[in-house]
């Protein structure tokens, strides 16, 4: 399994009655395919994985696996605070021949370093698919550790990892001490970063509705090595970074989607949709992003 490139963390779009809506799940994923991504993860915190029952979250990846049809690999979420539910998606995961699956660490509980080593080595049980691991201990309260790495080091199916820990520290070290592990870039205003420390991967939301802007950055940086080139895309992508980590990430995404023509509908509860003048103010920075960007990748070309 390689994970090089930009993947994508797809929406789960919603009917107005708050249903999931599958004919236009598979218009998101047909985009996506189109905007020539390089893979799809579902069940990601982007496609709201916390909000739906487990049922829908097998109707999701097995409808994803029916409409991308190997055209792209696939990445099935196995997120879940109880081991047994995650052990649950990931043999789902292999009942539908997905490419991969996404295992981190089970919020709340606060789990050791062992016993998140533990979960994640039934998981893999489950499934014998490759993984990418997802560290993100904003979300889940714990981070993956020195202690951790030593507990997984024989498992041969862990290939990559999203590193969402915002901490640079942690990359040096990824990027050093376990060189066997690739890297992907799981902090969007860090992508610059990852890359320079080589990382060939980025799993990023915005992808969903500015494809080519994020695959602009991982061109400029891991194919064509100008990270000149590379650190003005991401000068005008910041912008954009801000104002998703404003508080409101799943929304902003969305309404990104529906900017471009995409049903996207609105979101679960807790969450509750942006305002109108937030709305207004993500249109503005999209505009001046693609027009700054197309700028900077004119008379660049890749098939």
């Amino acid at each position: 399994m390689n994970f090089d490139g930009i993947f994508t963390p797809a929406i789960t779009p919603l009917t107005a009655e708050g249903a999931i809506d599958k004919p236009a799940f598979a218009q998101v994923l047909e985009h996506l395919i189109e905007s020539k991504v390089h893979g799809i993860v579902i069940g990601g915190s982007t496609g709201e994985y916390y909000a739906h029952t487990a049922q829908e979250r097998f109707d999701l990846a097995a409808q994803a696996k029916d409409v991308i049809n190997g055209r792209l690999p696939l990445v099935v979420g196995t997120g879940a605070v109880r081991t047994e539910e995650s052990v649950a998606y990931a043999e789902h995961a292999k009942a539908i021949k997905a490419d991969a699956i996404l295992v981190g660490s089970p919020p709340y509980a606060l789990p050791t370093q062992k016993e998140i080593a533990t979960h994640v080595l039934a998981v893999d049980r489950a499934a014998g698919l490759p993984i990418m691991l997802y560290n993100y201990p904003a979300r889940m309260g714990v981070g993956m550790g020195d202690e951790f790495f030593a507990e997984v080091a024989g498992c041969k199916n862990i290939v990559a990892i999203k590193e969402s820990s915002g901490d640079t520290a942690r990359l040096h070290r990824l990027a050093v001490q376990h060189p066997d592990i690739a890297l992907s870039c799981g902090w969007d205003d860090l992508a610059l970063e990852f890359f320079a420390w080589g990382a060939r991967s980025w799993v990023c939301a915005g992808s969903n509705f500015i494809p080519r802007e994020h695959v602009a950055l991982y061109e400029a940086c891991v194919l064509e090595k100008d990270f000149d080139k590379g650190r003005r895309i991401m000068a005008e992508l910041m912008p954009l970074m801000d104002f998703l980590e404003s508080g409101k990430f799943v929304q902003s995404i969305k309404q990104g989607c529906e900017l471009v023509g995409l049903r996207a509908g609105g979101v679960r509860a807790p969450m509750q949709p942006l305002e109108s003048e937030e709305k207004q103010a993500l249109q503005e920075v999209l505009s001046v992003l693609k027009r700054n960007i197309a700028k900077i990748t004119e008379g660049s070309h890749h098939g």
